[in-house]
């Protein structure tokens, strides 16, 4: 039921502010509009580049939002932002937008529309927490911080300086890649299970030196955290309960409220259907080429929105697809090659024109609750991650950036929903592992212990599970308390 405002001047004011990347806005938008129907007067603020990409994706009115559902930009000087570059991170990292987000929290409060509200809460994506903290508390604003990882992934970035500090990051030299060393096992950071050194961030496996940007996005955003009173990740109870515990002994408050677009899937507003933030424009021809095929017999592939292939990589991939001999729905984003453009094999071409859909971008939770999609090749983004978890999908997992290496490890040895797909995997091992998963007796158990998980995501945002109850811990323990204050030095 939503929270009742007598008018829009009294209505509580949340602004929102992601880390400029698709995964990241699409999981603080899916809260922007769980509070929303809560009875919140909504602003959701992009960078200015990744504001005209959604306008030029979904249309000139597409940030018209509603009344009471606004989008803000804050400029960032560039024609697109790409959020693994130096340029951006370090502009993050060293607080340089904090002037931009306290002048726009000056002039929503200073609005002269009685339809804006002042200021009552930030939530901050957990990695624009050295511009959001400064900028929140210089108005006296609460903040709470939302990274939008899984539990586990938060913990392994967070611990990346423990690694440091006992000497086991950065790798000496290039040899430690291929002596076994990334293997050693890490049983010493409470909550984490199963965890080898590879399994960890590439922001800190991959490093030369902790000067390096990828580095600090990493560990410095975790460190500054500290000081918000509330940190809210995107997973759910039953998924991670040993980092529950291990994370509330490091942090003030930690909420649970995930998988938010089950939380969404209860909620009956036309108008919240109409908002979202792709910064690609979707084709959804690929769901009715899936009405034709037979239940549960599609193969689902997907990079997300920022991992890149080589044309090697591209090539063995796409003839390993086909020579499993299933169905297959691949999203080939325009940038996803690295040097190049996403040119196939006439050999592709003709062995799978029968059984393929080839698309740019798609409504990628509609596909993956779609009956004949069985199982997903993914790039272990934990937004693509928890999405399959929603749907009882099981996984392909291959890494590429960030704490991608962690999801995968979770997902394949933690949660058994997944078997992992090597960097250097060719075409013939590919094809074994889409076979497996689709027909073989390992997919067979994968696909029952990824229903399991799917029942389990259901009851979590129930009415009385755990992730729609900690939603309304957050609301009125903190955003409507007023105690979501910035804990001083």
């Amino acid at each position: 039921m939503a929270t009742e405002f007598m008018a829009p001047q009294h209505k509580p004011h949340v602004v929102f502010i992601p880390f400029p990347a698709q995964s990241h806005m699409k999981s603080m938008l899916k809260l922007a509009k769980v509070l929303h129907h809560k009875g919140f007067h909504i602003t959701f603020v992009n960078f200015e580049s990744n504001h005209r990409l959604v306008r030029e994706s979904r249309g000139s009115n597409s940030k018209d939002g509603l009344p009471d559902f606004r989008f803000e930009f804050i400029a960032d000087g560039q024609d697109t932002i790409n959020p693994n570059s130096g340029a951006i991170c370090d502009s993050i990292v060293f607080g340089e937008y904090v002037k931009k987000i306290s002048d726009l929290i000056a002039t929503l409060n200073n609005s002269m529309s009685a339809n804006v509200p002042p200021v009552t809460c930030i939530v901050s994506d957990g990695f624009m927490s050295n511009c959001t903290i400064p900028a929140a508390e210089e108005h006296g604003v609460p903040v709470a911080v939302f990274f939008t990882l899984s539990a586990s992934g938060f913990v392994a970035f967070d611990q990346l300086s423990v690694l440091v500090e006992r000497g086991l990051l950065p790798l000496k030299d290039e040899s430690f890649r291929k002596n076994g060393y990334l293997d050693q096992f890490i049983d010493f950071i409470p909550g984490l299970k199963n965890m080898r050194l590879r399994d960890f961030p590439t922001n800190g496996t991959q490093m030369k030196s902790t000067d390096q940007f990828e580095y600090r996005i990493a560990a410095e955003p975790t460190k500054k955290a500290r000081e918000a009173p509330a940190i809210i990740l995107h997973t759910f109870d039953a998924l991670e309960p040993e980092l529950l515990d291990a994370i509330s002994s490091m942090y003030r408050a930690v909420y649970f409220i995930g998988p938010l677009q089950l939380h969404l899937n209860q909620i009956q507003e036309s108008d919240l259907n109409s908002i979202d933030c792709n910064l690609w424009k979707e084709e959804p021809e690929c769901l009715q080429w899936l009405d034709s095929r037979e239940p549960n017999s599609v193969l689902y592939v997907n990079f997300g929105s920022i991992a890149s292939l080589t044309t090697e990589q591209l090539i063995e991939f796409g003839m390993g697809l086909a020579k499993s001999n299933h169905p297959f729905l691949w999203i080939i984003r325009p940038d996803m090659i690295v040097g190049g453009s996403a040119i196939l094999p006439q050999e592709f071409i003709e062995e799978t024109r029968e059984r393929s859909f080839i698309a740019s971008w798609c409504p990628q939770e509609e596909v993956l609750n779609h009956p004949s999609v069985g199982g997903f090749f993914t790039h272990s983004g934990w937004g693509s991650a928890i999405e399959s978890i929603s749907a009882g999908v099981p996984m392909l997992c291959w890494q590429f950036i960030g704490d991608q290496p962690t999801v995968a490890r979770y997902v394949c040895a933690v949660w058994g929903i997944g078997m992992e797909i090597d960097n250097d995997m060719k075409r013939d091992d590919v094809a074994n592992l889409v076979r497996e998963l689709m027909e073989g007796e390992k997919g067979k158990e994968l696909r029952n212990r990824a229903i399991e998980w799917k029942k389990l995501a259901a009851e979590a945002t129930g009415p009385k599970g755990s992730s729609s109850l900690n939603i309304e811990k957050l609301v009125n323990d903190f955003i409507l308390s007023g105690k979501c204050t910035v804990e001083k030095k």
